[in-house]
């Protein structure tokens, strides 16, 4: 039995005006442009946010279709309400699927945004999803507790993870598949140190969703069938202009990639090996930095792994101009860019997109008959 399942981080889908003492981020620019006082400017401001979110969510919606998933595994979602709704009033607009057996926990994030799962209605039974949030597991509780940590101030009895693992277990016909969906503590939105600064973090919650599975599954986490999605905001490589590629180990990831899961994104050529685009000004180099980068994964297991054909999809139409779809093109210039084709209607050069991130489809096979039972040893 084949199976598409993805994971896509798809930008602060909220249903707040603002989250924390910020604007939201997609209406802040525009209303640098009105000189109204409130309360004219607070209508105005719903008024423009109202316009871009909705055009931003059809954007959405539309990766959500091209992926054609069976399953879904989401990043920065508010709340189970306005998931539901969105995908009542924009996925099902335009997909081929209807999805159901939505799973959202309120996560650690300050700003209130959580991973989520959803899947086709018809794929399996309510009865057959089973859930259970780590959001309460603590660095001792996991055994990850380093002098890293201790020395950026973080104690060992705080949650690991910044926002959740959400462990969901399907029965799919006799067929047990079992996902860690996360999303890990960022890099500080591209600043020179923020890689290096919160690597620890996100290693020990790297190290942490390693215990859950060999937990899980024993001695035998090897035999049976697991993936870890999500946006885990850090990468092993760096794919730079014309395309060169420049390795960047060690990475926080590196508990999960040695000797444990796999990640079949690695099959693919070394220019398509990119779910975000950054480009930004550095400080330290005094240049702009222009990177492709995976930050995105959906990480099997080596039973998963070993089952062929794994096919790989990274859906790249939703986003903007800005980004080269190809990092090998030599002309990045802004006459070339903005006539590059491959993109959803109504794409703007930074805004609208679907999201900053692509969505990352892999196909996976599950096997005819049951695994062995499970084995829980610590």
């Amino acid at each position: 039995m084949q199976l598409r399942i993805a994971t896509f981080n798809i930008e602060n889908l909220l249903s707040r005006q603002r989250f924390g003492a910020s604007a939201r981020p997609d209406s802040a620019a525009a209303l640098a442009l009105f000189g109204f006082e409130p309360p004219i400017r607070d209508a105005v401001e719903r008024s423009v946010s109202v316009i871009l979110e909705d055009d931003k969510r059809q954007m959405t919606a539309l990766a959500i279709a091209d992926a054609r998933a069976d399953i879904l595994c989401l990043q920065e979602v508010d709340n189970l309400g306005v998931l539901e709704a969105f995908f009542g009033n924009y996925v099902h607009r335009v997909a081929d699927h209807r999805y159901g057996h939505f799973r959202l926990l309120r996560g650690n994030d300050e700003r209130g945004i959580d991973v989520a799962f959803a899947c086709r209605r018809d794929l399996l039974a309510p009865n057959k999803v089973t859930w259970r949030s780590h959001k309460a597991a603590t660095y001792n509780d996991l055994d990850v507790y380093d002098s890293d940590l201790a020395a950026l101030g973080i104690a060992a009895h705080r949650p690991v993870f910044k926002r959740d693992c959400l462990e969901i277990s399907l029965d799919i016909d006799g067929r047990p598949l079992t996902l860690f969906i996360t999303h890990l503590k960022s890099m500080q939105n591209g600043r020179d140190d923020g890689r290096g600064r919160t690597a620890p973090v996100r290693r020990a919650e790297a190290r942490a969703i390693r215990r859950l599975v060999e937990d899980k599954f024993g001695y035998a986490w090897r035999e049976h069938d697991w993936i870890i999605a999500g946006d885990l905001n850090d990468y092993t490589e760096i794919i730079g202009p014309l395309g060169v590629v420049t390795p960047a180990r060690p990475s926080a990831l590196d508990p999960l990639l040695d000797d444990f899961a796999v990640n079949p994104v690695r099959k693919l050529p070394p220019h398509e090996r990119w779910t975000h685009f950054h480009r930004d000004w550095s400080e330290q180099k005094k240049r702009l930095v222009e990177e492709h980068v995976q930050l995105d994964y959906l990480l099997l297991s080596p039973a998963l792994a070993a089952r062929e054909p794994v096919a790989v999809e990274i859906i790249r139409r939703g986003q903007p101009y800005r980004v080269p779809l190809d990092p090998r093109a030599p002309d990045r210039s802004i006459p070339t860019l903005s006539a590059a084709g491959g993109r959803y209607p109504r794409v703007g050069w930074d805004r609208p997109k679907a999201s900053d991130h692509c969505p990352l489809v892999v196909t996976i096979t599950l096997p005819h008959r049951r695994q062995p039972d499970i084995r829980r040893v610590r």
